[in-house]
């Protein structure tokens, strides 16, 4: 499959950016400074401003599926406006583009932890990573009243770090997959493989899904 990859050079997106080659899938990585993206097979870099729905549509157009893992910067003083700014660039310019589907890489924060109650509402919720989070679920608020694209939005779990890939992993809806020790939480590698699995066998179409261990 032709694969578009916004935010392809991040954490998540590289790993995203691994898997999809490994896969066999050919892979156009949106960034700003495509001179970071080491050449390979089946892998192509192109400059784009992801604020601009006009170039959004116009470089992702002919692909068969978008995957946005976007963020605006963690220590960005203006994430929250920035992300959504983003967001709605993105989701403007694949409608335009007239490639129907769509996966937001989005935040934990949304999952509920308990009934009602969402992790970024909570007090353990780092500090840090709240403005962000709160984007995000801005984000998904935004999405969802989206009819016209196959769109889906993915909540990592709380925790997404290094560690192998065993291509194993659960997934849900709105609460965080936890496992036997409570921890929500998965390998960069198998969140890739997790997105990558929605690219090749389409589900949750118009909703959110999280995966974890």
């Amino acid at each position: 499959m032709k694969v578009a990859l916004l935010g392809g050079t991040g954490f998540v997106g590289s790993a995203v950016r691994a898997e999809l080659l490994t896969r066999g899938h050919v892979v156009t990585v949106f960034t700003r400074d495509p001179s970071r993206v080491v050449p390979e097979e089946r892998l192509r870099a192109v400059a784009l401003d992801v604020f601009n729905p006009d170039q959004v549509a116009a470089r992702v157009r002919g692909h068969d599926v978008v995957v946005s893992a976007f963020n605006a910067g963690w220590k960005n003083p203006g994430l929250y406006d920035d992300y959504l700014r983003g967001t709605r660039a993105i989701v403007a310019g694949v409608k335009a583009s007239e490639v129907r589907r769509l996966l937001i890489v989005g935040g934990a924060g949304s999952l509920e932890v308990a009934p009602g109650v969402q992790f970024v509402d909570t007090p353990e919720f780092p500090i840090a990573g709240k403005a962000g989070a709160l984007a995000a679920r801005e984000a998904l608020h935004l999405i969802r009243t989206e009819h016209e694209l196959e769109w889906t939005f993915l909540s990592p779990p709380i925790q997404v770090e290094t560690g192998p890939r065993t291509a194993l992993y659960r997934t849900g809806r709105d609460t965080p997959i936890v496992g036997a020790n409570r921890n929500s939480r998965i390998s960069v590698a198998d969140l890739a493989v997790a997105i990558v699995d929605w690219v090749e066998r389409p589900h949750h179409v118009r909703e959110r899904f999280t995966v974890g261990y």
